[in-house]
């Protein structure tokens, strides 16, 4: 009977290990990225401005309010990636102690700079993002610079509570959808997307089309669609029926989850 007990303790303890060990395996899928890294920065548009109108990545007039308005940044080749770089989020802060405040700015890329270095990381920001980076009362001076070395890290992105949303582009047909994705908190990116019609438990692959859109080819195709989307550290998430069957081109579809940042 005693036997009987020890085996069963060294069962348990030794099971109760075996799964510590593989949880400790398990990726964790954090975005946040505690080093900072060396790269320069610019400004565009105007001093105080917004930047860039709509953006290479697709976004439109939502760069034009916040929770985007003025955190919105370029970004050269290296973390743009041919558009799937869309949506992430970084801190970005200038060195000179003379001028630079402590605090980092936190922006969205929402744009490409094309004439940016591809050899090195560059940020393109907003005339009111490259300002904030400035200590009280130097924000003018500081854009005067031009061209300044920052220390940059990714970042998770915060909405402040709203939920992911899918706008149909413009152009959509039950042949030929397309989708862009909307305030998604944590990564902020897409690694990749799926479609899923109504009365099917198939999952149709969607292809990155630009920035951060994506499309798919084929039907006709018969909503209401559940859009499973992943990011480029592996999260994921289910959006059931949030496209509704009556759906519209340049419609927007908000669903009823996010992830956490």
């Amino acid at each position: 009977m005693q036997h009987h007990r020890v085996s069963a303790v060294f069962l348990l303890s030794f099971c109760f290990r075996l799964v510590l060990i593989c949880a400790q395996g398990q990726p964790q899928h954090h975005v946040f990225d505690p080093h900072w890294y060396p790269g320069t920065a610019t400004w565009y548009g105007d001093p105080e401005g917004d930047g860039s109108t709509g953006g290479a990545c697709g976004y439109g007039t939502l760069v034009d309010v916040k929770p985007l308005r003025a955190r919105v940044g370029a970004v050269g080749p290296v973390l743009f990636r041919s558009g799937e770089g869309c949506g992430a989020c970084y801190k970005v802060k200038c060195l000179d102690a003379s001028i630079c405040a402590k605090r980092a700015v936190t922006v969205i890329i929402t744009d490409e700079c094309p004439g940016c270095p591809s050899d090195r990381t560059h940020f393109d920001l907003s005339g009111a993002a490259f300002g904030r980076m400035a200590v009280a009362g130097e924000n003018g001076q500081l854009r005067n610079r031009g061209e300044i070395p920052v220390i940059y890290r990714r970042t998770p992105c915060i909405y402040g509570g709203k939920n992911i949303a899918f706008k149909v582009n413009e152009g959509s047909t039950p042949f030929w959808l397309s989708l862009l994705v909307e305030f998604e908190e944590g990564d902020g990116d897409i690694g990749s997307m799926h479609i899923q019609e109504a009365g099917s438990s198939e999952w149709l692959q969607m292809n990155h089309l630009w920035g951060a859109n994506w499309c798919i080819i084929g039907g006709p195709l018969k909503g209401p669609f559940s859009v499973k989307l992943s990011t480029s550290t592996g999260r994921s998430l289910t959006a059931k029926n949030v496209i509704p069957s009556n759906w519209s081109p340049k419609g927007t579809y908000t669903s009823r989850l996010n992830f956490s940042p």
